[in-house]
């Protein structure tokens, strides 16, 4: 199909075409009017040929293309939408395609163990590993059929064997045990190893990276002492799954987004030498990767080679250490340098951290709208690799992102019609200073991280007479965007105009400040155990501003409002699929210095709020966790529906909310124990940890499944993992083999 509106005029003779033009073109104009009809209907019969085939087709047709091959759809699968709309997200997880597309390859492996691993993948979008337990049943075995590689006793001498026991819930454990008589399918407490019982194990936490970042220098133990993540705290190193060997092998160890042990980071095989660190696991496009420019002499460390690492326990910073060689707690994040002989020109570290879902600032794939008509800008930082950020930049690429915005105002000066910047940071790095941006009538700018990059704004205490938060303001019309950052030291100030008329007419100040895929960190830093510094401070501040409020995709912390002298009508805050984290569950989330209640008007979907939220008035709530009270000051405006909220919360109308409808199925004696069971179990509320504000495996279907259509409520309603469980279930129940007991344990 083409875009040229003169495609068919173009196929005129032109004898038509000349005569056409002498009497003003109408042959063509209606010749244009006819293409367009043309391209609707050329586009909707390539988009029917494209239905016929499961690779091409629209999400709605891969449930009625199943149906074709006789493919078990599950019953809610059948109606992906209300009012018969297909529902795009939904339909891709109760009608996976590559499930469908390899339904006849599947039924071909039908009973073997390598297929389980393939149809977690397919149906849940989950990697696993499927175990046989009877293979790890502590029996006698014929001399002349001896299985080796079967559970034995435990090999003392080998110190990683004991700490694969339990680890990752027991998918790894390679030792035998007594026979268990209860089932895995049973109800009330599941048996494991039994001679018909086969587990799958699915690893639902991802593995994501970060590339060449600075590390953290932990000048309060020593200045030879780093951490990998940038803030400061112990994080957990993930290791980079590796691609499956061959579809007939059961999922290995390294193809799975798992943690690394200290015995996995360390060198395995026949001779393993437990002082040094795995070559599958360190180097360019692996796991773990360190720079230490001019370590331990000139010239060197670019990056610091695998024969000068050593897999240790730092977990007290106390280790002795050779001269030349760098210790690495991969369980804790942690690296450590000899103290006589520590890197003087800064750490630069690439790694993988483990999380649930593409959340805040993070090195995965976003769609970022564009300004139209923008001035683009691209800043970097140091890397390892150069002395310093070079001098001979091409023109429209900076240094700084202060040096960028100096240019944006040279640029405005000589061409007052400009509008529209966008600057772009174009490393994974970290980018110092402090921003006091005044937006012009109209202007809007975009602070954006490049493609699959995480680039860390870091906010230093500078002026002691000042705040160093991100300041902003602006006029009538003007707008800021953020797009994929991670900002740390301070919080992001939204101001208004100084207005000193006596008019009773609001002065117009800036339209709206969006934050997208951003991580505003919740304390604005760490601790190492990931305990805020800064409990309670606001990461987002409206003073004195009727600037409009959006946050999508983000992780931040509390949001504190203070009015204007002249109200008018409340500004909007707007919070999508977001964790809002007031570091505390008896802190304020939402809320204002000075008075009882924000002045700002919510609307709230699909978030995790950890904290008190006190508005003036709540739109809508939908979907989400409040886990402290909500109080609001406009009960008859707007409504929430399919929430939890705690009991005595002040709210608008409530549709479906939990622990409403729990207490009101049971009698008056039990509503207090009926509260208590409806409470959301998290796996942890502290940022920067792998299963921050995760919903436990053991927290009440209520939660799990108690949004709108059926998916937990919360941050992570947008997973589907009821749905993507509900989907693997039914696949186990086709594809396992004869009288074989199957049942999904979670790994992660």
């Amino acid at each position: 199909m083409s875009a040229n509106p003169d495609r068919l005029y173009d196929l005129m003779p032109v004898v038509y075409r000349m005569r056409d033009a002498q009497v003003g073109y109408p042959l063509r104009d209606f010749l244009r009017v006819m293409t367009t009809q043309v391209n609707l209907l050329e586009a909707d019969i390539t988009r029917l040929y494209n239905n016929w085939f499961i690779e091409t087709c629209d999400d709605w047709v891969v449930p009625y293309i199943g149906d074709l091959l006789g493919y078990s759809l599950l019953p809610e699968a059948q109606a992906l939408g209300e009012d018969g709309a297909p529902a795009a997200k939904l339909g891709r997880v109760l009608a996976p395609r590559a499930d469908v597309a390899n339904t006849i390859d599947a039924r071909r492996r039908k009973g073997t163990l390598a297929l389980l691993d393939d149809l977690a993948r397919d149906a849940a979008d989950w990697p696993a590993r499927a175990v046989e337990f009877y293979r790890l049943l502590g029996w006698m075995q014929h001399l002349d059929h001896q299985h080796r590689s079967r559970g034995g006793m435990a090999n003392v001498r080998d110190p990683g064997v004991m700490q694969r026991i339990r680890w990752a819930n027991g998918a790894f454990d390679p030792l035998a045990h007594s026979v268990d008589i209860r089932r895995m399918s049973s109800h009330h407490r599941r048996g494991r190893y039994g001679v018909p019982d086969l587990g799958l194990f699915v690893f639902r936490l991802r593995s994501y990276p970060v590339t060449v970042t600075a590390a953290y220098c932990v000048e309060d133990i020593g200045p030879h002492c780093y951490t990998f993540s940038v803030l400061g705290n112990d994080t957990p190193l993930f290791q980079r799954p590796e691609s499956p060997a061959a579809a007939t092998t059961v999922t290995q160890e390294s193809e799975l987004p798992v943690p690394l042990r200290r015995y996995r980071f360390a060198e395995r095989g026949p001779l393993a030498d437990y002082a040094s660190v795995s070559e599958a696991l360190y180097g360019d496009g692996k796991s773990v990767l360190i720079y230490a420019p001019d370590w331990p002499s000139k010239g060197q460390g670019l990056p610091v080679p695998r024969e000068a690492l050593m897999p240790a326990d730092l977990s007290g910073w106390h280790y002795q250490i050779p001269k030349g060689r760098v210790a690495v707690d991969p369980e804790r994040g942690r690296l450590m340098f000899p103290a006589n002989t520590r890197p003087k020109h800064g750490v630069w570290v690439s790694y993988q951290y483990g999380f649930a879902a593409n959340l805040g600032g993070g090195e995965y794939a976003r769609t970022t709208p564009e300004l139209e008509n923008a001035t683009r800008y691209v800043v970097h930082t140091v890397l390892p690799t150069s002395d310093g950020i070079q001098s001979n930049l091409p023109p429209g690429h900076f240094a700084s992102i202060s040096d960028a915005l100096a240019a944006w105002s040279t640029a405005k000066a000589a061409t007052p019609g400009l509008r529209a910047l966008v600057i772009e940071l174009a490393e994974s790095g970290v980018y110092d200073g402090s921003l006091d941006l005044q937006l012009a009538a109209g202007e809007a700018i975009q602070l954006r991280a490049a493609d699959r990059t995480r680039p860390v704004l870091r906010l230093l205490d500078v002026r002691a007479n000042q705040q160093d938060a991100l300041s902003i303001s602006g006029a009538a019309g003007s707008r800021f965007l953020m797009d994929g950052l991670l900002i740390i030291g301070r919080g992001v100030e939204v101001h208004a105009e100084s207005d000193d008329t006596e008019s009773a007419t609001p002065t117009p100040d800036l339209c709206e400040l969006v934050i997208r895929h951003c991580t505003l960190v919740p304390g604005w830093t760490l601790q190492c155990e990931c305990d805020p510094k800064r409990p309670g401070e606001p990461s987002v501040t409206l003073d004195g501003t009727r600037a409009s409020l959006r946050v999508e995709h983000s992780i931040i912390g509390p949001i504190s409002v203070i009015s204007p002298p002249r109200r008018g009508e409340p500004p909007l805050l707007q919070l999508c699929d977001s964790v809002l984290d007031a570091t505390g569950i008896e802190r304020v989330a939402i809320g204002a210095p000075d008075e009882a209640v924000a002045y700002v008007n919510a609307s709230i979907r699909r978030c995790t709020v950890i904290g008190e939220v006190q508005a003036h008035s709540i739109q809508l709530a939908e979907d989400s966790i409040f886990v402290s009270l909500v109080r609001v000051l406009r009960r008859q405006l707007g409504c929430m529906r399919f929430c939890f909220v705690p009991t005595g919360s002040r709210t608008p109308q409530r549709f479906h909310c939990q622990p409403d409808l729990a207490t009101a199925a049971v009698p008056q004696t039990q509503r207090a124990s009926g509260i208590l069971r409806v409470v959301p179990l998290l796996r942890s509320l502290r940022y920067a940890r792998p299963d921050y504000v995760r919903l436990h495996d053991a927290c009440c279907e209520e939660i799990r499944s108690g949004a709108s259509d059926g998916s937990a409520m919360g941050v992570y309603h947008d997973l589907y993992e009821p749905q993507r469980e509900a989907n693997l279930a039914l696949r186990l129940q086709e594809y396992v083999p004869a009288n074989t007991d199957a049942g999904i344990l979670y790994a992660s």
